[in-house]
């Protein structure tokens, strides 16, 4: 029988993301997907400012920047919401394929040795106090792997989850979007969103040279998974609510989708997890769920390599599903209001005026902006400082080595305790190991958190793997320093 320390079903962006992080670690990976070959499908079309960021820190982004278009706006139920003013290195929204992603992450977790498994669908497991069985099928029939953790990240209705007897609660579908990856003989000038018109709405965006991205909803109607969507049926309903199909021709994909929003309501039994649209589907407003999955993969991919090194306690499991699981909900909160918000009528065009004068107001407009990016994540860290379970801020740094900037610290994938402006490096000779310390000067005085505004730049910082600080101080002191690395990197060698 064949070991690994992870198995990971699915092979989406979340399942590839949660590779690397995995393989950078030295963790040693299965990755598997039941589809034959990649299908070139993107119903993703978009990284926001968050995701970006994440992968930066990994020294992923440089590959994808020249591969996408940018955006600098997005929006709420079809209102535009500016990104420009955000405080981020990142402050758009790139367009850029689910494919093109999927094959740029690909690239770089093969690098580390994570090829994709094809044919491969996870078709039982079994798991015990010290490992999980994993039965595969495929062409030359099943197959045994056992592992450490096993982790669902085939999609809304892979195997893994209903396997695991996990709850999937949640709202069926009231609407039906249709998508389709087309050239156009006779395009619109300007790309835009949610062009409201009769019983729907029809949107237009060009992701690559020469192709675009039509989308058309039905607030009217739901077409049941499964059901096929011809392109002469997707033609038909855009020029219903558009009123021209802007010679669109010679497709390359066509699908629909609905507004069901359902979540797991447990990440975690055992040794099996659960990560991206495994864990939770929604409607696709606002281009959040990609984001969504990989920042999953993300947080869940250090706490298991910290606790397969035998670095961190198993609680620190359980904190992938207290840190991820209200992040989607509020997803799902805010994508059904996006619904709403998208419906033909009288009543709907009141709450649009309403909303659209609020969007107008800087702070209504920020709120929902750094909800859609994720800059505002605080993940529920004890402690007192800002910057305490935020993201960190980019900021500018001289080293030793030279000039930097906080993110580009994190290529590693390793905690880092960063000392600023000439203060002590605390002693923590426990964990010498198992953190990278750093002493930088900063280039200003203070620091720009979204949605809090300036800080002065702090003496000290704890810096988790995935950029979110866990421990923070403006003094020359190491009050909580030994909780927070006890907590989130181990106990004391």
């Amino acid at each position: 029988m064949e070991t690994t320390d992870v198995v990971i079903a699915g092979a989406g962006p979340t399942g590839l993301m949660l590779a690397y992080e995995l393989r950078l670690a030295g963790v040693e990976v299965a990755l598997l997907d039941g589809l034959p070959a990649r299908t070139g499908e993107s119903r993703a079309g978009g990284i926001h400012a968050r995701t970006m960021e994440i992968l930066d820190q990994r020294g992923l982004l440089d590959g994808l920047l020249p591969q996408g278009r940018t955006l600098q706006a997005g929006h709420f139920g079809g209102l535009p919401l500016d990104f420009s003013d955000f405080d981020t290195r990142y402050p758009y929204m790139l367009a850029v394929l689910q494919s093109v992603f999927e094959r740029e992450i690909d690239r770089c977790a093969t690098e580390l040795g994570a090829s994709v498994r094809w044919g491969s669908p996870v078709v039982g497991f079994r798991q015990d106090a010290t490992g999980v069985e994993v039965e595969v099928g495929g062409p030359d029939g099943p197959r045994r792997i056992r592992a450490a953790y096993l982790v669902g990240c085939d999609g809304g209705r892979g195997a893994v989850r209903k396997l695991a007897g996990i709850d999937f609660a949640g709202t069926d579908a009231t609407m039906t979007g249709m998508i389709a990856d087309v050239e156009l003989a006779d395009p619109p000038a300007q790309p835009f969103f949610s062009h409201r018109r009769g019983a729907g709405d029809f949107s237009a965006i060009q992701f690559e040279p020469g192709w675009y991205r039509l989308v058309v909803q039905r607030h009217d109607r739901v077409l049941q998974r499964g059901t096929e969507l011809t392109f002469e049926d997707f033609r038909d309903n855009f020029v219903e609510i558009a009123g021209t199909d802007f010679g669109m021709h010679s497709p390359r994909w066509v699908t629909h989708y609905g507004d069901a929003a359902r979540q797991a309501d447990r990440y975690r039994i055992g040794r099996v997890f659960l990560a991206g649209d495994a864990a939770h589907i929604h409607y696709p407003a606002g281009g959040q769920g990609q984001n969504l999955g990989v920042q999953d993969a993300v947080n869940l991919g250090w706490k298991l390599a910290a606790t397969l090194r035998g670095n961190a306690s198993d609680e620190l499991l359980d904190t992938y599903e207290t840190e991820r699981h209200p992040i989607a909900a509020r997803v799902l909160h805010n994508t059904r209001a996006q619904t709403a918000l998208s419906r033909s009528g009288s009543h709907t065009d009141a709450l649009r005026g309403i909303m659209r004068d609020l969007i107008d107001m800087d702070q209504v407009r920020q709120r929902l902006g750094l909800m859609i990016t994720a800059l505002d994540i605080r993940y529920d860290i004890k402690a007192d400082h800002p910057l305490s379970g935020r993201r960190v801020p980019d900021a500018d740094l001289t080293s030793s080595g030279g000039n930097t900037r906080v993110h580009a610290l994190l290529r590693t994938g390793r905690p880092i305790l960063l000392v600023l402006n000439g203060n002590d490096v605390p002693a923590v000779p426990q964990w010498h190991d198992r953190i990278q310390i750093v002493s930088a000067e900063g280039h200003t005085d203070h620091w720009t958190v979204p949605g809090v505004g300036d800080i002065p730049t702090p003496a000290a910082i704890l810096l988790r793997p995935d950029g979110y600080v866990a421990w923070a101080t403006d003094e020359p002191t190491t009050a909580g320093l030994t909780d927070a690395l006890t907590t989130w990197i181990g106990a004391p060698a």
